[in-house]
């Protein structure tokens, strides 16, 4: 079988279901690489059959044919629909990975220098809070699980970037690979045993997340402990800001600076971005932030005089 691969949010990140089919169709002596529209095109032969996976629903749509007798689209692109200004899951839009291939090792070569040296993966997965404007617990569940180990997709790289987080800890500090929790960690889940674990570790940088302003309470309180019982500093401590969903301006001024004084990098995400403009005070706050140059020097928003 002749198969072919399209990450349609282009090669800038592992596409990990992409990397898991495969190896999946490899070892079953298949044939598989990259779908390429000016070698597989019309009126060369069809492929047998071509995945196509989207991450991100403000991606655009594939703009070529795709010359096979079979396609098969996968990923929350493909499932998440703008309806009345929000995003919507559609489940009956959400296709799996066939069983064989979701516990599969993954296959790293498909992206030979974003993978040197590192594995990505997944050890759990779902969300019990089911927030309105997060689609894990719609996709997932409303209960975070453990799917696997790590030796599911690490064969002793040296760095880790781990998609999310749970009570595996002891894997990783057995590792002893650098690793990166990429994904906003729950801070308010967090505790002193947790938060030990962690520091042993080694850790490149961990995200956590303040998406809901309400939420200041709960949160302060555990980030003030995490960065005491680590004695980490803002290089390896990032926090996610979610803007222009329900908060002010106001708030999102005051969540970054009340961040950046506890010794934490904020970095700032726009719900909806696609449909914002660049002149818009949401996303100027957005590029003051998160270019840290810049940030580190203009303390202040309105001291920020660049467009």
């Amino acid at each position: 079988m002749r198969v072919g691969l399209i990450d349609v949010d282009g090669h800038n990140f592992p596409n990990i279901p992409l990397m898991k089919l495969s190896a999946w169709h490899k070892q079953q002596g298949d044939s598989v690489g990259w779908y390429i529209p000016t070698e597989h095109g019309f009126p060369l032969p069809p492929m047998d059959r071509v995945y196509m996976s989207k991450v991100f629903a403000s991606t655009p749509g594939y703009p070529y044919y795709v010359n096979a007798k079979e396609v098969s689209k996968g990923g929350s692109g493909y499932c998440i629909r703008l309806e009345n200004g929000k995003e919507v899951y559609h489940k009956e839009n959400d296709a799996q990975l066939p069983h064989g291939a979701e516990h599969i090792y993954p296959d790293y070569s498909l992206y030979p220098k974003l993978t040197k040296d590192t594995a990505y993966g997944f050890m759990s997965r779902g969300c019990p809070r089911g927030c309105s404007f997060c689609h894990v617990g719609a996709k997932e569940g409303r209960e975070a699980y453990k799917t696997a180990d790590l030796t599911e997709f690490w064969r002793g790289q040296k760095n880790i970037t781990l998609l999310d987080w749970e009570d595996l800890f002891q894997q990783l500090i057995d590792s002893g690979a650098w690793v990166d929790f990429s994904q906003g960690v729950d801070i308010r889940l967090m505790t002193g045993e947790k938060a030990e674990m962690i520091r042993r570790i080694k850790v490149k940088n961990i995200h956590f997340a303040w998406d809901r302003y309400g939420d200041r309470e709960e949160i302060l309180p555990k980030l003030k402990m995490f960065k005491e019982l680590t004695g980490w500093d803002r290089r390896k401590l990032t926090v996610y800001v979610l803007t222009n969903y329900d908060t002010t301006i106001g708030q999102g001024l005051e969540r970054i600076y009340t961040l950046r004084d506890l010794g934490y990098w904020p970095y700032v995400m726009v719900y909806g971005r696609e449909h914002t403009k660049p002149s818009d005070t949401v996303r100027r706050v957005q590029r003051w932030v998160n270019r840290r140059a810049i940030f580190g020097k203009v303390g202040r928003f309105e001291d920020y005089k660049a467009t």
